[in-house]
């Protein structure tokens, strides 16, 4: 199909050849996944959007019991006097905390914070609870609303309200607690490949990157449609900063008082952000099927005629028992609106039925992420559409993975470094370790640095010259 067809074939949708951002807001207002809250900066998530954030709840939720994390809930409102306790923590998110200062028609003694996060107020009960090694480990998570009063937001990926889970965790030695960071940071990228089919390169943060009151960030990074990155998830190395501010002590075997380790992770509702802008296309969403509220809609053709109806609420039942998330569209609606409609919204797989079809004892399956259309012969249909609905979520893996890895490219000087972001690409470039140089890449490129690379491939600084210490991923990010 050409550009000027697909222009044609949904109306009112960006370019998102020529205006990403637009095409982005569009497609999240168009296809009902969110709306604009009566707050600046804050939105409304609606059922079609919630239903994605459910199934990456149910994955993820998953994931944490198996390796030994338990679900609690903290309070939202924390003592503003909990963040004055980790000095550098509180500098980070002093221009994103709101501020409750007057409840019940009186001015309150102490302002609290509505969390920006959760660090303070984990660090301060388990002060209460660890006593001994025997307490250790704690491992919990938390599904919340957290707020961040930011300047520039847009729906999923900034906004002032969101929804997300944090694990923190305490530990007895750093070994332990490193390994916790990691082995989460593990659980992200194989659920970020697996479920959402997003290929993401994990690694350390740079002291600039990393999160306030954190020893090390390790990072999640993936690449959008136009090249730029976005951070997907985060895993942080606390050691004893919050163990000493909150005094979270513990009587070790040797007889020692000694403080715990911690770390915190988490993920947001920006991974619905993330998905619609690593797979959509120029007629709306591409969902993957693990977390596709729909995961096949049937649509009859001449539904009034030669048992269509029938065949296909037959078809329906089937593939209920099959496992897959299906729905009929019997609304008087056209086919060719149902058919752009289903497509806009991003499901994975379509199934058409008219007369026709019913006397070639067939149905017509379409696969969004290609596009394609095969005859299927309806015996077996459940079986088939749910073998196409893993090799479609195997396929755009594969293929968001051909994307990022034909947009690395190296760059040994700044200049080559601005090239290669200008043509939307992730750059591998040397660096110096020292500040003022990651600075002046940023305010010459845009870019930031995302993560160290895997292994220091370059032996100079793109800025300075001098012997390069690492060898970071650049790009400019959302």
């Amino acid at each position: 199909m050409s550009k000027s067809d697909n222009r044609n074939f949904v109306e009112q949708i960006a370019d998102i050849e020529t205006d990403f951002p637009r095409w982005y807001t569009d497609v999240v207002v168009k296809t009902q996944l969110v709306d604009y809250g009566p707050v600046k900066g804050t939105m409304v998530i609606r059922p079609y959007g919630y239903a994605i954030w459910e199934n990456i709840q149910k994955e993820l939720d998953r994931r944490f019991k198996a390796t030994g994390h338990k679900n609690a809930y903290f309070p939202l409102l924390i003592p503003m006097s909990f963040f004055t306790k980790e000095a550098e923590h509180v500098e980070g998110f002093a221009p994103e905390v709101a501020v409750v200062t007057h409840a019940g028609g009186e001015e309150l003694a102490e302002p609290l914070a509505i969390r920006p996060t959760s660090e303070t107020i984990f660090g301060n009960m388990y002060a209460k609870w660890i006593q001994s090694y025997r307490d250790l480990p704690v491992l919990i998570n938390q599904w919340a609303n957290v707020m961040r009063w930011e300047k520039t937001t847009r729906p999923f990926l900034r906004t002032s309200e969101f929804l997300w889970q944090e694990g923190h965790t305490a530990h007895a030695t750093e070994e332990e607690a490193l390994e916790e960071t990691m082995k989460m940071l593990g659980v992200y990228k194989e659920f970020a490949e697996n479920c959402l089919a997003i290929p993401v390169i994990c690694g350390r943060k740079t002291e600039k990157e990393k999160f306030a009151g954190a020893v090390a960030t390790f990072g999640m990074e993936a690449m959008m449609k136009d090249g730029k990155s976005l951070q997907a998830g985060t895993s942080h190395y606390l050691g004893q900063n919050f163990a000493k501010a909150f005094d979270i002590k513990f009587l070790d075997r040797d007889g020692m008082q000694k403080y715990v380790y911690t770390s915190s992770w988490g993920v947001s509702t920006r991974l619905i952000g993330a998905l619609i802008m690593a797979h959509g296309d120029q007629r709306g969403l591409v969902i993957p099927p693990v977390v596709a509220p729909v995961q096949a809609v049937i649509v009859p053709i001449a539904a009034k005629k030669g048992g269509v109806i029938e065949a296909c609420n037959e078809i329906k039942l089937a593939l209920e028992a099959a496992g897959v998330r299906v729905e009929l569209d019997d609304t008087d609606n056209s086919p060719g609106w149902k058919f752009n409609e289903w497509e806009m919204r991003g499901v994975p797989v379509r199934i058409e039925v008219g007369p026709r079809d019913l006397a070639d004892g067939k149905a017509m399956l379409f696969r969004r992420d290609t596009c394609e259309k095969e005859l299927c012969p309806l015996e077996g249909l459940s079986e088939r559409v749910a073998k196409l609905l893993d090799t479609v979520q195997k396929d755009m893996l594969e293929a968001a993975r051909v994307r990022r890895d034909g947009r690395m490219t190296d760059a040994d000087t700044v200049e080559e470094l601005l090239d290669g972001v200008e043509r939307g690409n992730f750059v591998r470039a040397g660096w110096c370790g020292c500040r003022e140089c990651e600075d002046e890449i940023k305010a010459r490129t845009a870019a930031t640095a995302r993560v160290f690379a895997e292994s220091d491939t370059h032996e100079r600084c793109a800025v300075c010259g001098k012997p390069a210490k690492h060898t970071v991923i650049f790009a400019r990010a959302y």
